[in-house]
């Protein structure tokens, strides 16, 4: 039957708001009024991000984003949150440092893998690498740099640079004539705050250098945006160094007639840059902690937005977007090759090919992986 034109709409019903929703409301904005009020004062200033955060992804040649299927484990409950990778090929041990302050070590010549307990440096191990000679540098988050020799008794090297003390010493490498580079990602924030320093969005990150034959500590590269991961170029005249935040990775010349400069080595990266190690086969592997995903980019746009964030943290725990991460094969002049990710896969550190096989550790597991190139 045709609509009657005459007739009037039916008005629609009110809607009701339940007292629930107003007071589910009321709980969730209740703490931000209250947090705004009592944290206003923090030492917490977010600033803009530079440009180079906002570009466009680089292509990548070859991609394989479902690796979680294929990964094994190593270790599995053993190594808690392996960051770094450190691979003794005399010995057959793989070593890292663990949440609890151990480095531990694994034997990847045993089908099993065992692994072993090693040194315990306290604090958060983060960089570990080994120093012509055996010993093993360590990049302690909280102490600074040290050195661990076989028998597993450890000096300390250094923790300030310029009266400024170390907050958050993250990457290392080892030159051949053992000249030790090495980063404080964040001179405000320590480890268990890292998050306010990527959050805040400033460069508090400086690149160094420690010469174990004078003591001296060296600054070679400041401002920063959380400088990571270092890797001595193999014919040691440059340092490649990532800044975590804007996707990039740059190489500082110390020798040559550009010694003392700093330009790019590669730059859109897929994800946010961690550690990178050269496998000495002509590559370098840069671990991805998280992608480049349309969450990351809001909250990286709007500074407000992230002081918001750090505010409602402080009484309601809010899960980040962190997926896509994974691992980045680039040759030696920084064009990248082959990603190695997965959407479910978060805070993967860094990784290292050894043989036919890609080694990749987490922040959040507690195990190496590996899977078959």
């Amino acid at each position: 039957m045709a609509d009657d034109p005459n007739r009037s709409s039916p008005t629609p019903p009110q809607s009701k708001r339940s007292p629930w929703s107003l007071l589910g409301a009321l709980l969730v904005l209740a703490p931000v009024a209250v947090s705004v009020v009592l944290y206003h004062t923090d030492d917490f200033h977010p600033a803009p991000i530079p440009a180079d955060y906002f570009a466009a992804v680089a292509p990548v040649p070859e991609r394989n984003d479902r690796i979680l299927a294929i990964s094994d484990r190593l270790g599995e409950g053993l190594l808690p949150g392996p960051e770094d990778l450190a691979y003794d090929e005399a010995s057959g041990f793989l070593y890292t440092g663990c949440y609890d302050g151990w480095i531990r070590r694994v034997n990847l010549r045993e089908e099993e893998a065992k692994v072993e307990d090693w040194a315990f440096v306290g604090g958060r191990p983060l960089g570990v690498v080994f120093a012509p000679g055996g010993d093993l540098v360590v990049a302690e988050a909280d102490k600074g740099l040290m050195r661990v020799k076989p028998d597993g008794t450890m000096t300390m090297l250094t923790n300030e640079a310029e009266g400024v003390k170390f907050r958050l010493t993250d990457g290392v490498d080892v030159a051949i004539d053992g000249s030790i580079y090495f980063t404080d990602a964040s001179y405000k924030y320590n480890f268990s705050e890292h998050m306010l320093d990527v959050l805040e969005g400033r460069p508090h990150g400086r690149l160094m250098s420690f010469d174990p034959s004078s003591n001296q500590t060296a600054v070679l590269a400041r401002d920063l945006y959380f400088a990571n991961g270092v890797s001595v170029a193999p014919d040691q005249r440059s340092v490649i160094f990532c800044e975590t935040m804007l996707r990039r990775c740059r190489k500082y010349h110390i020798q040559g007639e550009k010694k003392g400069t700093v330009v790019d080595f590669i730059r859109d990266l897929p994800g946010l840059a961690d550690n990178i190690r050269y496998d000495g086969q002509g590559h370098y592997w840069i671990g991805l902690s998280a992608g480049k995903t349309l969450e990351w980019d809001v909250l990286m746009k709007y500074p407000l937005l992230r002081k918001v964030l750090v505010i409602v943290e402080k009484f309601i725990k809010v899960p980040l977007a962190v997926r896509d991460s994974g691992v980045l094969k680039v040759d030696l002049e920084g064009r990248p090759l082959a990603l190695y990710s997965d959407r479910g896969l978060a805070l993967v550190t860094g990784g290292i090919q050894i043989g036919k096989h890609l080694y990749y550790g987490s922040l959040d597991k507690a195990y190496i992986s590996r899977i078959l190139i």
